[in-house]
């Protein structure tokens, strides 16, 4: 059995910052002793209640894009078990982020050839009967740090045994080495303090891929 520090990670693959979360706490799993596990998030199920107070652009994206993504990944996991999650979102975010192809069917079909799995996950597009589950791995996420966040969410076993779940951190380009290790460090030094809730500053530059 592992003795690593389990870290639960909440994602959206759509989400281009919670693709480079993803990629830092990649890089944290190399330099502190943390085992990754990873969940589905959906911005489409966060986002449902308040569509009306959304710009149309967004509200467009996610009527269109959202939806798809997110069902194949939850029918990966249900059909193919938690453990192809990885894999599968480091494909998926390589082709929709990296290489810049978007959340459309074409990504999709491609990033799941990429982690080994079958082009009958795609039959989940457009409906899925896995969407209880879907919102599940949601709920469970946002219950955990509130719902006034985004994508990523991260938990990790705080001092007292229960978990310290915190959004983000949002960070671009994604840290490595020894600065990717002091992120971490001192991300968890601030969620570990009771009362605390957020530091926030004005992003001037967007996602940056390499």
């Amino acid at each position: 059995m592992s003795q690593k520090t389990p870290v639960d990670f909440w994602f959206d693959p759509l989400c281009p910052w919670a693709w480079m979360t993803s990629r830092w706490v990649l890089e944290v799993e190399k330099l502190r002793d943390i085992e990754v596990r990873w969940h589905v998030m959906s911005l489409a199920v966060l986002n449902e209640d308040k569509l009306d107070e959304l710009p149309e652009e967004y509200r467009e994206m996610l009527a269109t894009k959202a939806w798809g993504p997110v069902r194949v990944v939850i029918a990966a996991q249900e059909e193919h078990g938690a453990e192809v999650l990885g894999d599968l979102y480091t494909a998926l975010g390589t082709h929709i982020h990296n290489r810049g192809e978007g959340p459309g069917k074409e990504a999709v079909a491609a990033a799941l050839k990429d982690a080994g799995l079958p082009q009958s996950l795609m039959d989940h597009w457009d409906a899925t009967p896995y969407e209880p589950q879907l919102r599940a791995s949601h709920k469970e996420g946002i219950d955990k740090v509130g719902q006034e966040v985004g994508t990523p969410v991260i938990a990790v076993p705080g001092p007292d045994g229960e978990q310290i779940a915190f959004f983000g951190p949002v960070v671009t380009p994604a840290p490595k080495g020894e600065q990717a290790a002091k992120l971490w460090d001192g991300t968890l030094a601030v969620a570990s303090v009771p009362g605390f809730y957020e530091i926030k500053r004005t992003r001037t530059q967007g996602p940056i891929f390499d």
